[in-house]
């Protein structure tokens, strides 16, 4: 039997070669019958509009395991916006989730176990790009991408805390650095 994996965070960062094609998710992993899965289920019941909590899926019908429950980073207003993150973004992170369960990130006894809370962030950007341009291949591949990359590095404790402490003051936040540079 695999260890109880009470709760596990991760974020990551993969981005593409245009400024919306980006993926930042931000997870926690963790058992059904823990509080990962308790909150799973609140956030399921406790909808909020422009914050709709759906499942990943392949398609209707077709739920991955572990269950992925997708909150959106950004408040939902546009049918467009709606279309492309419960469409391109959704069906990459779904695939991202069973890679990592392939990849054996995720112990594949333990698919129907865990729950994974994933929050997601569409840039907004994406509805400037005229209707017919918009990159929905690479779209799918950075949520793929970043979806394997951040429930590897939950489920391994990356970076560590040795990592952590050893790097503090080489690491620049982007949007710190922005600011210090009188860019925001």
């Amino acid at each position: 039997m695999a260890e109880r994996i009470l709760m596990r965070t991760g974020e990551a960062l993969v981005e593409g070669d245009k400024d919306y094609l980006c993926a930042e998710p931000e997870v926690v992993i963790g058992e059904l019958d823990g509080p990962v899965g308790t909150a799973l289920a609140t956030l399921v019941g406790d909808q909020v509009k422009g914050h709709t909590r759906v499942f990943a899926i392949l398609n209707s019908d077709v739920q991955v395991k572990p269950a992925t429950l997708m909150v959106s980073k950004v408040t939902v207003k546009d049918a467009r916006y709606t279309g492309i993150l419960m469409g391109t973004v959704q069906a990459g992170i779904a695939h991202g989730v069973l890679d990592a369960v392939r990849a054996g990130d995720i112990p594949k006894e333990k698919a129907n176990d865990l729950g994974i809370i994933y929050s997601v962030w569409l840039d907004p950007a994406v509805l400037s790009v005229p209707e017919g341009e918009v990159d929905h291949a690479a779209l799918f591949a950075v949520n793929r991408e970043a979806t394997a990359k951040v429930i590897k590095k939950a489920m391994r404790g990356e970076p560590t805390i040795d990592w952590l402490l050893e790097n503090q003051d080489s690491v620049t936040h982007y949007f710190h650095q922005l600011g210090l540079d009188g860019k925001l």
